[in-house]
């Protein structure tokens, strides 16, 4: 019997206001010494606020699942998602990639849909322990596979750009949950797909 998709959809906790956010990125431009007078810095507030507000609002999808028929039993494993956020301490990007992979149970996603769930808890203020984290728990808690494997790498602004200023600096995390945790072969055979493990 064929499931309904589920709709997915990220509600934020307060609604955007982009007028007022002009309004506030304008008074912390100027607070900062930067003169909003000249002719190309005029509409940056605007664009600042709208830019943020992208950032920060998941795009709705529809998770498409399928009854695994065939009993597929090995590693779905999609590399190098691309993958863009903002840290939750300073608002400065950090971007790489996530390999997210799942042993399948009765139910197989469709592989558009483990780079949507990527998207979807990237786009708010972030950090990069939680994210791994959220993007594995919700895939066991929606597919219900027999494992699940996330590794994020990424270059964080903040540590690049400024205060250590650790230029080409990546950080890497991992979650691995069911049999990707508990058997040691799944895990090497997840770890060295990703790139991870050599």
């Amino acid at each position: 019997m064929s499931r309904p998709a589920l709709r997915v959809v990220h509600e934020p906790v307060n609604t955007i206001d982009l007028a007022a956010a002009e309004r506030a990125a304008g008074e912390f431009l100027t607070a900062l010494g930067v003169g909003l007078d000249d002719e190309h810095l005029h509409a940056t507030p605007g664009r600042m606020a709208r830019a943020y507000a992208e950032l920060f609002t998941p795009r709705p999808f529809d998770l498409t699942t399928f009854p695994n028929d065939e009993g597929y039993d090995e590693l779905v494993l999609a590399r190098r998602i691309p993958l863009r956020s903002v840290c939750e301490h300073h608002l400065l990007p950090f971007v790489g990639v996530a390999h997210v992979g799942y042993l399948p149970g009765e139910r197989i996603l469709g592989l558009s849909k483990l780079a949507r769930i990527v998207e979807h808890f990237s786009r708010r203020p972030q950090v990069q322990e939680r994210l791994t984290k959220q993007v594995a728990d919700w895939l066991a808690e929606q597919l219900q596979p027999r494992g699940v494997g996330v590794v994020i790498e990424a270059e964080h602004t903040c540590m690049t750009l400024r205060g250590v200023q650790a230029t080409g600096t990546t950080t890497v995390t991992s979650t691995l949950l069911g049999t990707l945790r508990e058997d040691a072969r799944s895990r090497q055979e997840f770890l060295s797909l990703t790139g991870i493990a050599h």
